[in-house]
């Protein structure tokens, strides 16, 4: 993918919804993608799950492999980065792999991400030689189906992390731009609330641009960890905000193209959300699926992945 340089406030900015000079608008789609309600959310199962915690699930484009962080037996450290295969997308999930040493720690490594070509993987980790608690950081590959092949991590530098926290790490490729955006979240100083949505924009050189605060998706409470829709249309969030229904929900944001605003999040519902502390949402490639981690009550563990979906019923490709 050719990539535009620009400056790195103005790419974030565009996609935040404000017009920039010189980026290249996406125009309003004619026939957007439309999808059903969202089902029931149903558990991954102990294949998945363990009497452990399992959390900060991701799921890749193909949908073969799932990302997730578990302290279950075997791993490193705190919470460890796992992957699950399956063959096709109609089979089970298989026994979770743990990705090793080089991308483990015996500190917390948590909230993967894999880029849309399989070469990156971004997360969250508390190792040391970061900037604050925790620090997102990016592994690269040769080969995109070697779970083997990760190389050491290499720390995002300070125009993404900062003294506080920043974890969830998603990647927004912006078709319209050639922009790559990364979204996460951050308890850095200066927000509106305890922790905000940030993005970042790749430059040129492969680093990102200082990170600007997505206003119209934070609130006075804890906004974090979001996940992108694959057209830059839909992002999902977790959210502590007036209008929660248990310790902590799942909420929705849109915009019509992404050069427009992300509009007031809204929760996802009782049908997604539960009275206990859902969280980490992650949205498959095209939108069907809604990964995310849970501690309602039947789980395996004290928290367990679950998947909500939904069905396509119109829109462009």
């Amino acid at each position: 993918m050719q990539r535009k340089r620009f400056s790195g406030s103005l790419g974030v900015l565009g996609l935040a919804g404000f017009m920039v000079l010189g980026l290249a608008a996406l125009p309003a789609a004619d026939d957007p993608p439309r999808f059903s309600d969202w089902s029931a959310p149903v558990n991954l199962g102990p294949t998945v799950n363990s009497s452990s915690t399992e959390a900060g699930v991701f799921i890749t484009k193909d949908g073969l492999s799932l990302y997730f962080s578990s302290r279950r037996p075997g791993g490193y450290g705190d919470l460890d980065l796992w992957v699950s295969r399956r063959a096709t997308v109609d089979e089970d999930w298989g026994v979770p792999e743990n990705l090793g040493p080089d991308i483990n720690t015996s500190a917390s490594d948590t909230t993967p991400m894999i880029s849309l070509d399989g070469h990156r993987l971004y997360y969250a980790s508390t190792r040391p030689g970061g900037f604050g608690g925790l620090d997102i950081w990016v592994s690269r590959r040769h080969n995109k189906r070697d779970d083997r092949g990760w190389q050491p991590p290499v720390n995002l530098g300070g125009a993404v992390n900062t003294l506080s926290t920043e974890r969830g790490p998603t990647e927004f490729e912006d078709d319209a731009t050639g922009d790559i955006v990364l979204y996460f979240s951050s308890a850095r100083p200066g927000g509106l609330g305890s922790e905000d949505i940030y993005a970042s924009t790749m430059q040129a050189d492969e680093n990102y641009a200082p990170a600007v605060n997505i206003e119209t998706l934070n609130s006075a409470f804890s906004d974090s960890v979001p996940a992108v829709r694959r057209d830059g249309l839909e992002i999902f969030l977790s959210s502590y905000r007036t209008g929660q229904l248990g310790g902590g929900d799942i909420w929705v944001a849109t915009r019509p193209s992404t050069s427009d605003p992300w509009s007031e999040p809204t929760n996802l519902g009782a049908m997604v959300n539960s009275t206990a502390l859902d969280f980490r949402p992650a949205i498959s490639f095209d939108g069907t699926a809604l990964y995310f981690h849970s501690a309602r009550l039947g789980g395996f563990g004290d928290y367990d992945l679950y998947v909500a979906t939904r069905t396509r019923e119109k829109g462009r490709d």
